[in-house]
């Protein structure tokens, strides 16, 4: 009976399976959603200030951050929760695929959000004299929680890794391996 519960939960990560599918098509609604503020600019290019130019590249690049998000979550969580892609040799393949654990996607998921918020902020700083103080303020305060959220998470994991990977981890990033 045991064996059967174990090999149950085992399978149910597959459950998983559909979820990551699912981003693929948020994916492609971000896709839509940024040749659609691309092509709203063609007609009226020469009548839009310098300022707007501005925001619709941050519009763009904030669509940018959050697809690459998505397919950093899709394929590591893929990996990390149901199993490992199969990728045929000859093809291409990403270099970071199957080396990014749970503790490292939660540090990029968190540093993404921190550059999407600073994209978010900097299109209020743009419009600033469209936006109340108060609104402004809550901005700010909303930006420095993730900034603080993402550095406290980083301590965390920093501290928490056992000694013997910071040793290794040293080594590596000058060049060296520990024997």
């Amino acid at each position: 009976m045991e064996q059967f519960l174990e090999r149950l939960m085992y399978s149910a990560r597959w459950i998983l399976a559909p979820i990551y599918l699912g981003l693929s098509l948020v994916l492609l609604v971000l896709a839509v959603k940024f040749f659609q503020e691309l092509f709203h600019v063609f007609p009226i290019i020469f009548q839009a200030t310098e300022a707007d130019v501005v925001l619709l590249a941050l519009s763009l690049i904030d669509l940018a951050l959050v697809g690459g998000l998505i397919v950093m979550v899709m394929f590591s969580g893929y990996e990390n929760f149901v199993s490992q892609l199969d990728i045929d040799e000859g093809s291409e393949k990403l270099k970071w695929l199957g080396k990014m654990d749970t503790t490292s996607l939660k540090n990029k998921v968190a540093a993404s959000i921190v550059a999407i918020s600073s994209i978010h902020l900097l299109k209020i700083f743009m419009n600033a004299e469209n936006v109340p103080d108060s609104k402004i303020q809550w901005y700010v305060w909303i930006h420095l929680t993730f900034v603080l959220s993402a550095f406290a998470m980083g301590i965390l994991d920093r501290v928490s890794r056992p000694s013997g990977n910071k040793d290794l981890e040293g080594d590596l990033s000058s060049g060296k391996e520990k024997s």
